[in-house]
């Protein structure tokens, strides 16, 4: 995506179902945990820089030997941070008592992180302070192990303003004013309940607290916990979280937006955001990894037994179509043929653009992300021009010369590398953005492969805000002196905010959204924007999106030569068209990934249409706060 686009986190998690001794004889190392935490945050770091965490929790060791460990860094280079931290603690530990360097249980309860549980997160932060205060996992400490609970997530809530005044009604004081705080604190108050309830039944029977300790542990219900504080959210999520005594879970959207994948053999269960980070770390087969249902949890008890229950009532199934397109790793077997097939379906408005002339027209694509679609597009203008090429021989000409068949058979698309990203310059454009003429230099261009009389067509995953084209991917294409630049975007247009996890919350950015409202003030059409403002402000409480009015006079077609116009300076010399893919082609090429709130404004909660219509108000009233 050329535009710098934020995106939803990571979770991971590890829970060992053998003894330590076991790892420690069949793998050579009783830190077996630690490593395949290490490699799942690694292979999902694409998902989160801001900043990374994590946590374990070992079982049945001696009162008064810490249970729980955890660290978290927002450094630059966030999972190598918490791991050298990790390391070096360990390695001092081992350095210090050399003699132990093989005793397991020694290790188990002598050191920190070494344990049975592991929980990780990786983290973009879509708004507020990058602190250390906001990495996950979050932490709820008590003295009851059972009350601890150890949080992360990949999620946003919509509601996250009414949950915290429920939480006050509950006679809660809640420390920060978050909706990671607000959903730990919430769980953790129906944790409070379950062991209370439990503990006494047990005191009822004459058991004391010591006595009803691993009854409390037997006989906690997860699955009524979770029930009970996720009653009334409202948003995409995939929340993790361990308790002190060992018990785990990850519970899932009722709408499946976030994705949250696991696996399970008779030595590990493992979940993380996405599948090929397991198949890959794990070395299984894609089949062996299960996606977790929506409105689902998987419940990993203490003993080792694991469930699949149903927690909320599954709504519509709106997984979310960006992860497809661009968030998650394209190493995955379906993934990558989605992103294939995005690439092929455009392919004919792109040929009606470029008049059907392949042979003086050269394929690139920017960025590497993109290459997967470019890949589809290429072989859709192969199989035209084969088409073309068994035509012609067919036709029976049989005049034609040996060599204009020779000529007719090798031609092929022209694909050329025609833009390279210059990551140092990049970094260094970061920590001073006003300099504009050197953001026009972040991609080097490949010189002498395009000429005068050629079109040149770039693919991207999508354009959200359109900064990147203007600023800097337009002037470097056009120093290469092309006829006509074909900007296409394997995304349909982006027209409505995100709230439920990506960075994309202000409909005053989207550069489709700009495009709109120019061509209402250019058909004399500025009252429909007061009207859906009036309606925004006066009914925020309705569920209808009223922002679709904006775009409603207008053919996508209209709308994407506007945003061509208003990402083309003046010193731009070459024809410039923005191409976006369809709708009804995203469908086809995402199928079962239908989340599409973005470009259509679908919501699939009830807060969403509460958020897009509250986002206009703020777009019109000039605020720049966030909606939610």
């Amino acid at each position: 995506m050329s535009d710098a686009l934020k995106h939803e986190c990571g979770i991971a998690m590890v829970r060992l179902l053998k003894p330590l001794e076991f790892y420690k004889k069949k793998y050579g190392t009783s830190f077996y945990g630690i490593q395949k935490m290490y490699l799942l945050l690694e292979k999902q770091h694409n998902r989160g820089q801001d900043g990374a965490g994590f946590a374990s929790v070992k079982l049945d060791v001696n009162p008064g030997t810490r249970y729980i460990s955890r660290v978290r860094s927002n450094q630059q280079q966030p999972i190598q941070d918490i791991f050298k931290q990790i390391n070096h603690r360990i390695n001092g530990i081992l350095e210090e008592n050399p003699d132990k360097k093989d005793d397991v249980n020694w290790q188990i309860q002598n050191m920190p992180y070494v344990g049975n549980v592991f929980l990780g997160h990786v983290r973009y932060g879509t708004f507020g302070r990058n602190s250390i205060e906001s990495v996950h996992p979050f932490l709820r400490q008590s003295n009851w192990r059972h009350k601890n609970l150890i949080m992360a997530g990949n999620f946003n809530m919509t509601n996250s303003a009414e949950l915290l005044e429920g939480l006050i009604e509950l006679g809660q004081h809640p420390k920060e004013n978050t909706d990671t705080v607000t959903i730990m604190e919430k769980i953790g108050h129906f944790l409070d309940d379950e062991v209370q309830e439990i503990y006494q039944k047990c005191k009822e029977q004459g058991i004391n607290k010591k006595e009803a300790s691993p009854i409390i542990e037997r006989d906690l219900d997860i699955k009524k916990i979770l029930q009970k504080a996720s009653k009334n959210w409202d948003g995409g999520y995939a929340m993790t979280g361990l308790l002190g005594h060992g018990d785990a879970f990850v519970l899932r959207d009722p709408a499946g937006i976030r994705p949250a994948f696991y696996y399970q053999d008779d030595e590990v269960i493992v979940i993380a955001s996405e599948r090929p980070v397991i198949q890959t770390v794990f070395n299984v087969a894609i089949d062996a990894v299960k996606e977790l249902e929506p409105a689902h949890a998987l419940i990993i008890k203490k003993n080792g037994d694991t469930s699949v229950a149903q927690i909320n009532e599954v709504l519509e199934k709106k997984a979310c179509s960006f992860e497809r397109i661009y968030f998650s790793r394209g190493s995955d077997a379906d993934i990558y043929q989605e992103r294939k097939k995005l690439g092929k379906l455009i392919f004919p408005v792109l040929l009606k653009s470029i008049d059907y002339d392949i042979t003086n027209t050269v394929f690139s694509y920017i960025p590497n992300t993109a290459e997967t679609s470019f890949f589809g597009m290429i072989e859709e203008a192969e199989a035209y021009l084969n088409k073309r090429k068994t035509n012609a021989i067919l036709s029976g000409n049989r005049n034609i010369s040996a060599a204009d068949l020779t000529k007719l058979l090798a031609e092929r698309p022209r694909i050329e590398k025609i833009a390279i990203k210059d990551a140092k310059l990049r970094t260094f454009i970061a920590s001073d953005d006003s300099r504009d003429d050197l953001v026009a230099h972040v991609y080097d261009i490949t010189y002498g492969v395009v000429k005068s009389t050629d079109n040149l067509v770039v693919i991207d995953d999508s354009i959200v805000r359109g900064t990147t084209l203007k600023q800097s991917i337009l002037r470097i294409l056009d120093r290469l002196n092309p006829k006509k630049i074909v900007i296409v975007s394997s995304a349909p247009q982006i027209r409505y905010p995100d709230c439920y996890g990506i960075d994309m919350a202000r409909l005053g950015d989207f550069i489709a959204f700009k495009a709109a409202i120019a061509l209402l003030k250019e058909t004399k059409q500025e009252q429909i924007i007061e009207t859906v403002y009036q309606k925004c402000k006066s009914e925020t409480d309705k569920t209808e999106n009223f922002v679709k009015a904006i775009y409603k006079p207008f053919t996508a077609e209209e709308i994407s030569n506007k945003i061509a116009e208003l990402l083309t300076d003046k010193t731009i010399k070459a024809k410039v068209e923005i191409i976006y893919q369809g709708i009804d082609n995203l469908h086809k090429a995402i199928p079962n990934h239908k989340g599409d709130w973005y470009f259509t404004g679908d919501y699939p909660t009830v807060g969403g249409a509460k958020f897009v219509n509250k986002a206009f108000v703020n777009y019109y009233e000039g605020n720049t706060s966030r909606a939610y």
